[in-house]
């Protein structure tokens, strides 16, 4: 959500204020949730949809769902401004990394998720596949050399 905010408004500050005002329309509006109907997820950028457009009419953050609940107000340090920004960084690149190993071809795909993410060995990732560990351990190198080229591309001027 934070993200979500911080990509439409360019500014750290707003983007928690709405952020909170989403979870706080949320909170108050929960009786009319019906699960199963919609994802949670969908519902909860509807309202921040909603707010983002209030937000862009009233020319700044709203408050109006914090303040009907017994809420403290929202009082964001330089710190906590920069650790939004921080999570942002981190959102944008967990998104460019799934994007980049979408677009790896299926057996470097696999031999990545499976080495990387899922801390599996190169033994039991070759007996699975039925190759020798040495294939398993050429399609991890040449999968997070080309993501490792991915974000090197995206980084250079």
């Amino acid at each position: 959500m934070l993200v979500f905010f911080l990509r439409r408004t360019g500014r750290a500050d707003l983007a928690a204020d709405l952020t909170a005002e989403v979870f706080a329309g949320a909170l108050r509006s929960s009786r009319r949730f019906r699960p199963g109907a919609t994802p949670a997820v969908g519902w909860l950028y509807g309202i921040a949809k909603n707010k983002l457009a209030s937000s862009r009419n009233r020319g700044r953050g709203g408050e109006g769902a914090r303040r009907r609940l017994p809420l403290e107000p929202l009082r964001l340090t330089d710190e906590a401004l920069e650790r939004v920004e921080e999570l942002a960084d981190a959102a944008r690149d967990a998104v460019r990394l799934t994007e980049l190993l979408a677009s790896l071809p299926a057996d470097q795909r696999e031999a990545v998720r499976s080495h990387i993410l899922e801390e599996r060995d190169y033994e039991e990732m070759a007996s699975e596949l039925e190759c020798s560990k040495a294939v398993i351990r050429q399609r991890v190198s040449r999968g997070l050399r080309a993501l490792r080229t991915g974000f090197e591309e995206e980084e250079a001027p």
